[in-house]
């Protein structure tokens, strides 16, 4: 999308950091899934031109979606329709309850008891897939390893590791424990081993370009008039691309154990506010064509979380 004409001039650095997370193209045709589990393909191959894809990528994305079986084709070009066969909800959502403690952290609802909660395993070489896929879980779901089949977590998250362990078949390899006690290296101070487990600094430049490029879309969504129903939509898949991007490696640490004031919180009211003025400015609503389900799990998303009560 263009930027606006009464834009101040921004220097190369700072457009740099504002610019949205890539859009994967099979996470766009995702995105414009409607309420009734189509998708039109001239707002997708619309919408992809603005995103700077080109018509072939876009077809063979979609080729490559009905060889798969999740999605049917009817029609030809931009007349075309896609229907859902299989799951389409994608991956731009987050998921609830993550957001939700995210923004009752940033709310002071969440405060840390000061325990830690540690997971050890040892499986063997010959159970290597399921190894590896008990680790995944841990690092997704925020643990940080301190050595070898040891992680540490700030949250309490044994009940989703253990139903792994089990999924998998290896809870018998699995040990859970806590402790307020925690000293690595010699080192006990929560704020110094949370700089040290986690990659604060990275975690903090992926907000702070949330941030950056939500504040530019609010500043055209406060201008009247100015963007079409194909760019409110691509400024919607833009910014749950960006939003996902920021939040998929955030352990959500409890600010007891952030750098103040943290990036995190900022860019997520920035996220909510833009959210809702673009969700005000939605032309579905007036046109009367289908809704994008992307937006209607945004607005279920937004409307559970502190930001709308206060």
């Amino acid at each position: 999308m263009s930027t606006l004409s009464n834009t101040p001039m921004r220097t190369r650095a700072d457009a740099d950091s504002a610019a949205p997370a890539p859009v994967p193209t099979r996470l766009l045709v995702h995105a414009l899934v409607r309420e009734d589990g189509t998708v039109d393909a001239g707002e997708l191959y619309t919408v992809a031109g603005l995103l700077g894809m080109s018509d072939q990528q876009v077809r063979l994305c979609v080729k490559r979606l009905v060889a798969e079986g999740r999605f049917s084709h009817e029609g030809r070009g931009r007349k075309a329709l896609l229907r859902t066969v299989a799951d389409a909800t994608g991956s731009l959502t987050p998921n609830l309850a993550y957001v939700r403690h995210a923004y009752r952290q940033d709310h002071g609802l969440a405060p840390w008891d000061g325990v830690w909660h540690l997971f050890a395993f040892a499986i063997p070489e010959s159970s290597r897939t399921s190894r590896d896929a008990l680790r995944d879980t841990l690092r997704h779901l925020g643990a940080a390893p301190v050595q070898s089949g040891l992680y540490v977590s700030a949250n309490r998250i044994e009940e989703l590791v253990e139903a792994q362990a089990r999924h998998l078949d290896v809870a018998h390899a699995l040990t859970c424990l806590t402790t307020t006690d925690l000293r690595i290296g010699g080192h006990d101070d929560p704020l110094a081993l949370a700089a040290a487990l986690w990659p604060l600094d990275d975690i903090a430049a992926r907000h702070d370009r949330l941030a950056d490029f939500a504040r530019v879309c609010l500043d055209r969504l406060a201008q009247p008039d100015t963007l079409t129903g194909s760019e409110q939509l691509t400024m919607a898949v833009q910014l749950a691309a960006a939003f996902t991007h920021a939040m998929e490696p955030d352990p959500l640490l409890p600010s007891e154990l952030l750098p103040q004031p943290w990036p995190g919180a900022h860019a997520r009211r920035l996220m909510a506010a833009c959210w809702t003025a673009l969700t005000e400015a939605d032309t579905h609503a007036t046109t009367g064509t289908p809704v994008p389900r992307l937006f209607v799990q945004y607005e279920d998303l937004l409307a559970s979380i502190p930001d709308r009560l206060t």
